[in-house]
């Protein structure tokens, strides 16, 4: 009994908790500038104990957007929903591919995160990420005249976005990521 517990208490013990972000600027598919922020936590592990790395899925917003994007990886419930890697899979008549302009399929990925590396995992990004957007919203808004929600998103590009994010211990004041200026919303 004494031994099931410390095996409890030391599982619980081990792991350091953290938050990562990134904020950066982009424009969003109507060529506006936007701030984008991806965020995501982790539990890392010493390399000593019988676990892995976790973390959370990754969450992408755009400035003055309603959408957020959630990008699992292979070590999430989702995993296996539009390919491997880290990535977010597009909704069909709301996404539509770059190249040729048709609806997304259920099986197509629109945002992934370093793209050449299909065995990529969010525990794994270590302060510099490769971001690569290959589809675009069919339409920017949702909704009609009071009830319209801007659903736009960052824009779209064969070439990935190279990103830098920042990692701080969960439970300090920089753990946040920063806010976006919705003044920038109210003048569009």
């Amino acid at each position: 009994m004494l031994v099931l517990a410390g095996v409890l208490v030391a599982q619980s013990g081990c792991a350091t908790y953290y938050a990562h972000y990134a904020m950066f600027p982009a424009e969003n598919s109507q060529k506006e500038p936007r701030t984008i922020r991806l965020s995501w936590h982790s539990a890392e592990y010493p390399s000593w104990w019988f676990l892995s790395d976790r973390a959370t899925p990754v969450t992408l917003e755009t400035q003055c957007s309603d959408r957020s994007w959630r990008l699992y990886d292979s070590t999430h419930a989702q995993a296996g929903e539009c390919g491997k890697g880290i990535r977010a899979c597009g909704e069909s008549g709301v996404d539509r591919r770059v190249h040729g302009g048709e609806s997304v399929n259920a099986g197509d990925a629109c945002i992934t995160i370093n793209p050449s590396n299909p065995e990529a995992r969010i525990a794994d990004i270590s302060g510099r990420l490769e971001l690569l957007v290959a589809c675009r919203p069919v339409s920017a808004v949702k909704g009609t005249d009071e009830d319209e929600v801007n659903v736009d998103y960052i824009r779209a590009s064969t070439v990935p976005y190279t990103v830098y994010s920042r990692k701080t211990e969960r439970g300090t004041l920089s753990a946040r990521p920063p806010r976006f200026d919705r003044a920038v919303c109210n003048s569009d």
